[in-house]
Order: C-alpha cells, then structure tokens, then sequence
C-alpha cells in the first residue's frame, strides 16, 4: 500500500514538473519570437527602402573635363546705345588698330567702328585671327569690305571668302560686308565701267554670304557719288539705274548702304553744304534709291570714306585747308550732323595712314605716333558708350566618368 502511494505521487510530481516545463517552454519560445519580431520591426524600419527623390550613384566620378561655349546677346540690326565715330584702317599693321581704338574709344566711348579692307584672295588665318582678336580685346566693330576679285573667277573666289571669314569670332553679332569700292569709277573697277557685270558679283556675293549666315549684314561697293560721266567714270545714279535693269531688285537685297560722303571739290567743301558734293551725300542717294528704284525700306548708313584732306603732309599741298580748319570741320560735321541722323550708324573717314599722294588725308602723322589736329580733337570728343550685341564666351566642367 505504501509503495503505490509513493509510486502515486512520483506521477502526480512528474506530471506537475512536466506541465511547468511545457509552460515555461511555451512561455519562452513566445517571448524569444516576441524579441525576434521586435528587432526584426526595428530592423526593418531602419533599413527597409523608402521612396527617394534622388538618386543614389554607384560611384563618385573624379574625372572632368572643360567645355567652351560662345554665343551672341540679342539685340536689333539698330541696337542703341551706338557709337557712330570709327576710322578706316588696314589690318596689316596691329599698332593701328590700338590706336584707333585710343581715338574712337575715348572719352566714354566703346565700340566704335573700323572699315577694313579684305582680299578674298587672301588665306592668311594667323594675321586674320590677330585681327579679331583685336577687334575683340578692343571693342571694335568691323565693316569688312572685299577688293581685289577676279572677274573670270568671282564665284570661286567669294565662297572661298565667306568660308574663310567665317572661321574668326566676330566681335559682335552682326557680321558688316561692303561689296567693293567706288565700281563706277573705272580706276577702281580694272579698267572699265560696268554696271551689269558689277549687278551680278554683288547680287551672288549678297546670297552667297547670306546662305552662309544671316547675320552677314551685306552693303554696296560705296560709289563715287559726285563723279561725273566721263572717260573715266559713270555718273553714280545712272549707274544704279543699269545695275537694277540687268538685276531687278538688287538695291532691296541690301541690309545697309554704304556711301562715300565727300566734302567737295578738291576734298575741302564747306562743312555744311548739302547735296551731292558734300558730307550729306548719302540722303541724295537714300532719296535716289526710294523714288527710283522702289527701295522699300529705311537702310542703315554707314560712311565708309569721307574726310578734308589737309595741306600738311611729305609735300605741303596749299591746295588744301590747313590741318587746323580740317579740324574744326570735323567736329562741326560730327555735331551738327552725323551724331544728329538716326540714319547714320557709323562714320569711317579715311584714312589712319597712306602714303603719298594720298598723306594729305591721314590722321598719323610720318613717326606713325602723333595725330594730326583732327585726330586730337574727335579723341576729345564726347563718346557713347555703345552696347551692340556683343560675342560672350566662357567655359563649364562636365564629369568625363565613363
């Protein structure tokens, strides 16, 4: 009887101790999953993806590279401020260029105007890259005007031209082109008169260059306004009339006039003369081209020659007004008129330097240094400073990562 009690309570202990150990067992896998569960929510939101809004890169890139770009501001054909006072100079000789700039440039001014001569036989790109980088460095608005075409080969030679121009940054975004000079003056035209043949180099001169770009702003060959029909020459506006008959329409292709306002006779008329003969020349020949030849629009002036000239120079030519009184009619001319037309956009007298006999219209004196007294007093004269639509040029860096 004793044993099977104690055999009774042998079970009855076991089976206390068995259920506290299935208790305590289930107790602690619930609360080892409860611990797992919760580190495993504090694991996930920590590290679990989150939308984002940039991206991530795989790698961090070490390797850049420098990109250049250029480009024009955009402003109008008429952009205003302008400075309308300029020289005609030549683009063989860099020390001219800085002292133009000195002189047209001065006193307020910036970006004043050169005429520069152009062969368009000519491929010398280290002197034509010196010249616009010049024409940059100094604020100074180029009027190319081509010479020197041969008549059996123009159209080689002018798309060889354009192409070449192209090449150079232009200081400011409108690219000005005089077709030629004075054409209807045989001296100027290889011996003959010929308004037909001349019609036909500028009206392919004016597409070809516009086909290249439009911001090519294409003038005439400025004519010798005052000449007469002579065994020498034809009269400027019969000539015009000849051109417009063998190209009707040609006057309209134009994006500017070009004209050669000379104080005459004998480069010493008065200062305030109007008319053919004189420094206003070029309203006769806007007239001349609206009544006559059904120009339809208002063009831009540019005086690519005009100018006394003075009594001073390797021979003194008393035929000529004294360099003082060209002076004076040089600051009475740019007061009372060209600074007063909104139709002029630039006056280039000629010229910066010329040998005999043409010295007596220079503005250097023989040292290639000293000005004479018309140079001292435009340079004196109060400037605008103009703000054409000019080139900006900079740079960026770009990763160069593969």
């Amino acid at each position: 009887m004793t044993g099977l009690n104690s055999l009774k309570i042998s079970i009855k202990t076991f089976s206390i101790i068995s259920i506290i150990l299935v208790i305590f067992g289930l107790g602690g896998f619930y609360f080892f999953n409860a611990q797992k569960a919760q580190v495993s929510n504090r694991f996930q939101e920590k590290y679990d993806p989150v939308p984002i809004t940039t991206p991530i890169p795989e790698e961090v890139c070490e390797e850049y590279k420098t990109v250049d770009f250029a480009f024009y501001d955009e402003k109008p054909i008429n952009f205003e401020p302008n400075n309308k006072f300029g020289l005609y100079v030549y683009a063989e000789r860099q020390d001219f260029f800085e002292i133009t700039s000195q002189i047209v440039n001065s006193n307020g001014g910036e970006w004043g105007y050169v005429l520069i001569p152009y062969n368009v036989k000519d491929r010398d790109y280290s002197k034509w890259k010196r010249v616009f980088d010049d024409l940059n460095r100094l604020k100074l608005i180029p009027v190319v005007q081509l010479w020197d075409v041969s008549l059996d080969k123009y159209k080689s030679e002018t798309i060889g031209a354009v192409k070449f121009l192209d090449r150079f940054d232009w200081p400011i975004k409108y690219r000005y082109v005089s077709v030629y000079n004075e054409p209807n003056d045989k001296n100027f035209w290889y011996g003959k008169v010929d308004p037909e043949g001349y019609a036909e180099i500028l009206n392919f001169t004016i597409d070809t260059f516009k086909d290249r770009s439009k911001d090519f702003i294409m003038m005439n060959g400025a004519f010798n306004v005052s000449a007469a029909t002579n065994s020498t020459s034809l009269e400027s506006f019969e000539y015009k009339r000849r051109m417009n008959k063998k190209v009707p329409g040609i006057f309209n292709k134009l994006d500017a006039w070009a004209s050669h306002s000379y104080p005459q006779p004998h480069f010493s008329g008065e200062v305030l003369k109007t008319g053919r003969w004189s420094i206003r020349a070029y309203e006769d020949e806007l007239e001349f081209l609206k009544r006559e030849l059904g120009v339809n629009k208002d063009l831009p002036v540019f005086i690519t020659e005009t100018g006394w000239a003075h009594a001073e120079g390797y021979k003194y030519d008393k035929s000529f007004l004294p360099s003082v009184k060209v002076a004076e009619n040089f600051k009475i001319a740019y007061e009372n008129v060209w600074l007063l037309d909104n139709r002029v956009r630039a006056v280039m007298p000629f010229t910066i330097k010329y040998n005999p006999p043409f010295d007596h219209f220079s503005w250097l004196k023989d040292d290639y240094k000293t000005l004479y007294p018309q140079g001292e007093v435009v340079k004196n004269m109060p400037k605008l400073n103009g703000e054409p639509p000019i080139l900006i040029k900079g740079s960026y860096q770009v990763a160069d990562c593969d």
